[in-house]
């Protein structure tokens, strides 16, 4: 008896079966699975929240509200440089450092999108496979889609649903373009710049009014040939720091010199970045700038909910 063949067609009614809908977790699946630092549901609860289906936003609402009693416990960091810089290498070696200073690091990579295809390469996990692969760290990248300046619509409720899975140090990286460094400064609690040595006019190689909003700037690949270059573009910019007004959490920048790649000046970033969180919880801007930033998610939902 001859056999019949074997199509596409045929192959796909003997296993159209196999690919049945999962059934949806409810909110206190997501919820509880989140809590015990299941980065599987993590992970699904934050593709509800940037997901643009009106019922995967409203579930993705309810697991959030539940998860605020659990959050912020994080030290909010946002790191900027424009593209070339080295902020993926950097923040491997950074998020490997507070590793091993006994800290569980979330890494929120925000990846440009395609004004054409409207899709993004989302390759931060392959530029930081150590970092990626720790059982201490967890990298999501996300699209910026059309959100200002690249970053991504959703970034503040990723990094409260990191919070609550126990991640105490929260990365948020942006694409360097653009109003990205504005959006990002409102949500987090220290914001560092990253810059190259000798490219060309330091002074003038960086829009003022980013450099007024950092709390450090760091020069990185700082190494080998370029250390002397590095000290130069070091010296420029302390100079010019002084020229800027004092910031209103009183804390004085610093400009340090780093290398990602070898892992130079990091734990000297990560004392200053300690420093800044003791001084400024001192002196009430810490709690200050968190309610600041819930009025500006507030003020920002509002908006979006308007459109």
């Amino acid at each position: 008896m001859p056999s019949k063949s074997v199509t596409p067609e045929t192959t796909w009614k003997v296993n159209r079966g196999q690919f049945k809908k999962r059934p949806q977790k409810s909110v206190g699946e997501y919820v509880e699975g989140i809590l015990r630092g299941d980065l599987v549901l993590l992970s699904q609860a934050i593709t509800l929240v940037e997901s643009t289906k009106a019922e995967h936003q409203m579930l993705g609402t309810e697991i959030v509200e539940k998860c605020l009693p659990h959050t912020g416990q994080s030290i909010r960091i946002g790191i900027t440089g424009a593209p070339g810089v080295g902020k993926s290498t950097f923040i491997e070696s950074f998020g490997l450092h507070l590793i091993n200073q006994s800290r569980k690091v979330a890494v929120l990579a925000i990846d440009p999108t395609s004004q054409v295809s409207k899709g993004s390469i989302l390759g931060d996990k392959t530029r930081m496979a150590k970092l990626s692969a720790h059982p201490r760290a967890y990298v999501r990248p996300s699209p910026a889609g059309e959100s200002l300046g690249g970053v991504a619509r959703k970034t503040r409720e990723t990094i409260l649903l990191c919070e609550a899975a126990g991640f105490d140090a929260v990365l948020v990286e942006t694409v360097g373009v653009g109003q990205s460094e504005i959006a990002v400064h409102s949500m987090v609690d220290f914001f560092l710049l990253l810059l190259l040595p000798g490219a060309g006019d330091e002074l003038q190689g960086i829009k003022r009014g980013i450099v007024e909003m950092a709390d450090l700037i760091a020069i990185n690949k700082a190494d080998g040939d370029n250390e002397k270059a590095a000290k130069i573009a070091q010296r420029a910019y302390r100079n010019a720091l002084h020229l800027f007004p004092p910031k209103e959490s009183g804390w004085a920048p610093k400009v340090l010199t780093c290398a990602g790649l070898t892992g130079l000046g990091i734990a000297e970033i990560w004392l200053q970045i300690i420093d800044y969180q003791s001084f400024t919880q001192k002196n009430n801007f810490f709690k200050k700038r968190r309610t600041q930033q819930l009025r500006q998610w507030l003020h920002d939902t509002l908006d979006d909910q308007l459109k």
